[in-house]
């Protein structure tokens, strides 16, 4: 699930806090009535699946050690966050600032956290569904991820004034308009990502599983320091796979959790800069710090099954995205560009952990737009490269993330600043791919 945060680290504000847990568990029976798995018809209410009641708040934590225990919800247990949203959107003078944008798990929303609250858009159709501004001297979420189209989201503070402490996890459920559980710890939050079962928390050099209806410690990880919090999770049923950095530079760790099975991908010799995976968790797409090369590994076996190039050039990668059957990788970089190839390898083939797994990296690396291959051993691999087979321009000094939408061959992306893009591309001819749509989700007024 691709997201990009601008925020930066704040002492955290609360260096004591008390080692308690909800039980979540009638929480989780009713939101998963709730749950829409394709995108709502067009005359949807504005605020489904989201309600617009008064916040109350409620907390409970736990620690690095984990440290848990079971209560009911206290409702001035979290005297850090403020309580009381802001009904007028115009109280808070001057231009919102977007500190944070990630898709849900199936690409069919996304999530916005500013300097004032955080808001929920539907994608297709392009509205916004719901926001929440919250009143105070806070109000700043830096981190917001969904839970598919439900009402369980989980938030993380950011921003100057942070509506919550950096090293706290909010559940929050916005059908009861409160914060329903609380996780803590000792260092601040560099990521979290959401499963119907799990919840999976990202700090610095540690990676917290829980289970999501008690808040269970289930697992810890090491690795190597993570400043952008990266880490990828499956969403099919019955099969979770997680993808963290391992403790060596440019090493991929892959956890098959069904199976207990633990494998260890040397992906990169450089660092690890951004990765994901596919929605079955079978294919993992890696790119480092140099940018250059995408490569695309079995996760069971940890067999190199595609590189691709982006360019020559050093880039800073974003993003990256498998198409829902896998058949196609989008990427964007800080070049302005964002890319889509051709993925030769089968997700379904690639959940084998035998031998009957597509071909090695010699005889998968086929060129489909070079036409010096045939003499690739004497020239330099770069002319051999398997190159994009469409491209999208996007204006530079901005941050986006990439996903393919829920029509053919179309893709969506979204900018830190505020922008909405909708491209369609064409699989035969390749090339430029042709702009559908365009919105700035942070002015209203252009958008609808």
């Amino acid at each position: 699930m691709a997201a990009i945060s601008s925020f930066s680290s704040h002492p955290n504000a609360n260096p004591n806090p008390n080692f308690i847990s909800p039980m979540l568990q009638p929480y989780l029976e009713q939101q998963q009535e709730r749950i829409q798995p394709e995108p709502p018809p067009d005359d949807a209410t504005p605020h489904d699946p989201f309600s617009n009641k008064d916040i109350g708040d409620s907390s409970a934590t736990t620690d690095d050690n984990s440290n848990t225990s079971s209560t009911i919800p206290n409702p001035s247990a979290n005297a850090n966050a403020n309580p009381n949203p802001n009904p007028n959107p115009n109280a808070n003078p001057g231009p919102i600032k977007l500190l944070h944008v990630s898709f849900n798990q199936d690409y069919g929303c996304f999530a916005t956290g500013t300097d004032r609250g955080f808001r929920i858009y539907n994608c297709d159709p392009f509205r916004e569904i719901f926001r929440r501004d919250f009143d105070g001297n806070g109000g700043g979420i830096g981190s917001v991820e969904m839970l598919f189209r439900c009402n369980i989201l989980a938030l993380v503070g950011g921003g100057d004034s942070p509506q919550y402490p950096l090293n706290k996890v909010m559940i929050w459920d916005d059908h009861q308009s409160r914060c329903i559980g609380e996780l803590s710890f000792r260092s601040d939050v560099r990521g979290v990502r959401l499963r119907r079962d799990r919840i999976v928390v990202v700090l610095e050099q540690k990676i917290f599983v829980y289970n999501f209806a008690d808040l269970k410690l289930l697992h810890q990880i090491e690795t190597i320091a993570n400043p952008k919090g990266l880490c990828a999770v499956s969403q099919v049923a019955g099969s979770f796979v997680l993808v963290c950095p391992g403790l060596q530079k440019g090493q991929v760790r892959a956890e098959h959790y069904a199976s207990k099975r633990t494998k260890f991908i040397m992906a990169h010799d450089s660092r690890i800069a951004c990765f994901t995976l596919s929605q079955d968790g079978n294919l993992l797409a890696t790119a480092s710090s140099k940018g250059t090369l995408v490569r695309i590994y079995n996760t069971h076996d940890g067999s190199l099954l595609q590189e691709v190039r982006r360019g020559a050039d050093r880039a800073e990668i974003y993003s990256l995205a498998f198409s829902p059957t896998a058949q196609w990788l989008a990427v964007s970089s800080d070049k302005g560009t964002v890319h889509v190839f051709s993925l030769k390898a089968n997700s379904g083939n690639a959940g084998s952990e035998r031998s009957t797994s597509p071909p090695g990296p010699n005889l998968s690396v086929a060129t489909s737009s070079s036409s010096l291959s045939f003499i690739k051993g004497v020239l330099p691999k770069y002319f051999s490269s398997e190159w994009s087979v469409a491209q999208f321009r996007l204006p530079e000094g901005s941050q986006y993330i990439v996903a393919f939408g829920h029509q053919k061959n179309t893709v969506v992306i979204l900018g830190l600043d505020g922008s909405f893009y909708r491209c369609k591309f064409d699989p035969a001819t390749g090339g430029e791919m042709t702009q559908l749509e365009y919105h700035n989700f942070l002015k209203p007024e252009e958008a609808f």
